[in-house]
């Protein structure tokens, strides 16, 4: 059997050349991932031609092959670039074994190659923004990132962000390199989620038919992202605060300890100090995953970053749909989504321009395909203009605390005490609104959010 006749009943595409010359133009043409190059060619040496192979296609595989390995062409092959060496006479399943290697590495080199690139893709400097709540949330999570420490907790609403910055973290971490896992706790009842985090063994229930790893040992040296934590039914709470607490844990089924090194990243839409304090969340938990923790704002106290993260998507959307060519918003738009509260935060930011990119023909968006929400707070907000331009101020002046309290307080009457909806109605973010209610004096803790 012939060496090309071997390849080929391995299932390998295998070509052949019998000199530089025509190495060089197969080569070329076809571009193989991994070449068997004989140092002794007819009409030159194989060590020229892998500097030129390696100096073009860099991430080939180079095996060289000989029936004299002496020192000088070692180091100058392995100097080159070189994989791996075989000697002459070739041994069938030597080489066998010898590719399978090769194309293992090749891959291994890819997928370290695409790691990096999105670790790139996913860094900080990815995360738009200049408001200085933005900036303050970026400056502590570079920090942590940059940190021994093994929990990580992020707040934010849905839609700001936080896998965005579980990645980043990561990314400019030293466990960059290794791998990131993400599980929604939201989206799998508690028995899939322990055997997705733990593991099994064969045999621990009816369907495990054989071993499973879990996250925690394939995300070891890198991190797990456990997004909407607070879903977590209270059993299963406690058994990640003593997996945390002791750094090892055990498969559904298993008998035996297994130590793993992972950053944990939690993530939740709710305030879990608030959770726990209700008995909805572990607190111990809570103060477990809470040594940091990194709050990210809710777009609507961002300020000019809602025009930033705009233009930001329309620059995604024109690059997605080649043949648009949207320049920004109109002036009206501009000033509505300046006033619109983005409860669905930077998500739902990145859905109208989505939305717009696709119905939109001029070079501008305009209100004719905005959501109908936005267009009722763009007539909410004009409404309250005129209301307010024939407001007068009493001769002997007013406080404005005074005004504040009182619209404040008109605003929890008329949304039947709920937060959230009286700050939207007074365009300031929750907290905000309770800071004047204390203030005040009206704040009540029966007050819902």
């Amino acid at each position: 059997m012939t060496l090309g006749e071997a390849l080929r009943s391995w299932n390998y595409e295998a070509f052949e050349a019998g000199s530089v010359a025509e190495a060089k133009t197969l080569f070329e043409r076809e571009e193989p991932s991994v070449v068997l190059l004989d140092i002794d060619l007819p009409d030159g040496s194989g060590l020229d031609v892998l500097s030129e192979i390696k100096e073009k296609f860099p991430d080939t595989i180079a095996v060289m092959v000989t029936g004299n390995v002496d020192v000088e062409n070692t180091v100058a092959a392995l100097r080159g670039g070189a994989h791996d060496f075989i000697g002459k006479p070739i041994r069938l399943e030597e080489l066998r074994v010898t590719l399978r290697n090769a194309l293992e590495t090749r891959q291994l080199r890819r997928e370290v190659k695409h790691a990096k690139l999105s670790n790139v893709e996913f860094g900080f400097s990815n995360i738009i923004g200049e408001s200085s709540s933005i900036k303050k949330a970026i400056e502590l999570g570079r920090r942590v990132a940059e940190s021994d420490v093994m929990a990580i907790l992020l707040q934010g609403e849905t839609g700001t962000g936080k896998d965005l910055f579980a990645r980043a973290i990561h990314s400019a971490s030293e466990r960059r390199d290794a791998p990131y896992l993400a599980i929604n706790c939201a989206a799998l009842p508690a028995n899939l989620i322990e055997s997705e985090l733990f593991g099994y063994e064969k045999g621990a229930f009816t369907d495990a038919k054989s071993r499973k790893e879990g996250l925690l040992e394939q995300a070891h040296g890198g991190t797990i992202f456990l997004d909407e934590i607070g879903e977590l039914e209270l059993g299963l709470q406690a058994k990640l605060l003593r997996v945390l607490e002791e750094s090892k844990f055990r498969r559904v089924g298993g008998l035996r300890d297994i130590h793993f090194d992972t950053r944990i990243i939690a993530a939740s839409n709710r305030d879990l100090k608030r959770e726990s304090e209700a008995g909805a969340f572990r607190l111990d938990l809570y103060y477990r995953l809470s040594v940091i923790q990194i709050d990210i704002p809710p777009l609507r106290e961002r300020g000019e970053d809602v025009l930033l993260l705009t233009q930001y998507y329309i620059e995604k959307a024109n690059l997605k749909r080649r043949g648009k060519h949207l320049k920004g918003l109109s002036k009206e738009t501009a000033q509505i989504f300046k006033n619109y509260g983005w409860m669905g935060n930077v998500r739902e930011l990145r859905n109208v321009i989505e939305r717009a990119s696709i119905l939109e023909d001029g070079e501008v968006v305009t209100t004719v395909f905005l959501p109908l929400d936005l267009l009722q707070t763009a007539g909410q907000s004009a409404s309250g203009a005129k209301n307010f331009a024939s407001f007068t101020l009493p001769a002997e002046g007013i406080a404005l605390e005074t005004v504040e309290a009182e619209l404040a307080k008109q605003a929890i009457e008329r949304t039947g005490g709920n937060l959230t909806r009286a700050a939207q109605l007074l365009h300031i973010s929750r907290d905000q609104l309770r800071y004047k209610l204390k203030k005040s004096g009206d704040y009540k803790e029966n007050l819902s959010d």
